[in-house]
């Protein structure tokens, strides 16, 4: 039951919080290494700001999911998670909005401008299962 899908499951209008959870149990039932909550920490000027910024899930280390339940994502929801993923030195995430009447809509792929390497093809593999899991 717990691979039919969350989205299906549940239905749009929930706190991003349940999605989150949900999410990085079924995460972690698979076998990914999932951090809820990961902080992000800004330094810019000879200052350092811990903690600046959160984001929702980073899976395995090396894939940041930010979790939305919104009606329609707007282009700052992926600046957003641009954002993170430069501050992270991360390449890839995912924009997942729970909020629309379907998870089809509500997927977006953010790259970080990388090059793509051989550690690039074993995480399109997992990313392709990933999403048939949501």
């Amino acid at each position: 039951m717990w691979h039919s899908g969350l989205h299906r499951e549940l239905g749009p209008g929930l706190l991003e919080s349940v999605y989150e959870g949900i999410l990085a149990r079924r995460l972690e039932m698979m076998g990914y290494t999932v951090a809820r909550q990961h902080p992000v920490s800004v330094e810019f000027d000879g200052l350092s700001f811990d903690c600046a910024f959160r984001v929702d899930l980073l899976v395995d280390e090396r894939l940041v999911v930010e979790i939305k339940s919104v009606d329609r994502l707007a282009p700052v929801h992926g600046k957003q998670l641009l954002a993170y993923l430069r501050l992270l030195k991360q390449p890839v995430g995912l924009l997942l909005n729970f909020g629309g009447e379907t998870l089809k809509e509500g997927v977006k792929r953010v790259v970080n401008n990388h090059t793509p390497s051989a550690l690039s093809a074993p995480l399109r593999e997992r990313l392709s299962s990933f999403h048939s899991e949501l």
